[in-house]
């Protein structure tokens, strides 16, 4: 398939049966989700999950569809029904010919003072997993591991120990919008010393073959 990336935490992913489009937030680009055939959505904040956008999707194709936890769902379910799905930690379901797995429950702490949302992630076809903002691991070998690298949740230290623990066989950075230019050759020196898996950073546009 072909993995596109967009901004911050946004992701395309296309092949023969469809396009797939996970975290269309606000620091994204307005026409992320356009196109789409499947939405796909990890949590509730505003960096992940854009009302507008998704809103913008689902209304020029009366056939695409939202996947998402309840805290999405929720507010869009009334207006487009039987569109928008509720999904959790173990569930599985095909969108626009995708085959996806939920892994996941919670977002990661910012700050024992924050409560908690909950956050799910997806394994796209058994090979590409978007965790979005948790460092889950899936109780499978990943092929793809989309690498939340910049958050105010964690570190990197962290990131590296992730990014050991799940042994991709590659790294593509996402949530990244917060990295400036100066940082982002640090980032990508320390990953790629330091972790053993092929990392790459993908500026937004780009795109490769997974």
């Amino acid at each position: 398939m072909r993995f596109i990336k967009k901004r911050h935490s946004c992701v395309r992913l296309e092949k023969e049966s469809g396009t797939l489009v996970i975290d269309p937030g606000n620091f994204t680009e307005p026409d992320a989700a356009v196109g789409a055939d499947a939405l796909l959505v990890t949590h509730e904040h505003p960096d992940h999950f854009d009302e507008g956008n998704l809103r913008a999707a689902l209304e020029a194709d009366p056939a695409v569809q939202l996947w998402t936890l309840a805290s999405v769902a929720e507010p869009m379910a009334a207006a487009f029904p039987g569109r928008v799905h509720t999904v959790g930690h173990g569930d599985t379901f095909t969108a626009a010919g995708f085959d996806v797995e939920v892994h996941g429950e919670l977002h990661a702490v910012i700050h024992p003072d924050i409560p908690r949302v909950t956050n799910v992630g997806y394994l796209v076809d058994g090979a590409v997993f978007h965790p979005g903002d948790a460092l889950t691991v899936p109780e499978r070998p990943v092929e793809t591991l989309l690498l939340p690298v910049m958050a105010p949740w964690n570190k990197l230290s962290e990131v590296v120990d992730y990014l050991r623990e799940v042994r991709p066989t590659r790294a593509y950075d996402i949530h990244d919008a917060l990295l400036t230019d100066l940082a982002l050759p640090v980032y990508e020196r320390q990953i790629g010393a330091l972790a053993d898996a092929g990392h790459q950073h993908l500026r937004p546009g780009m795109f490769t073959e997974v």
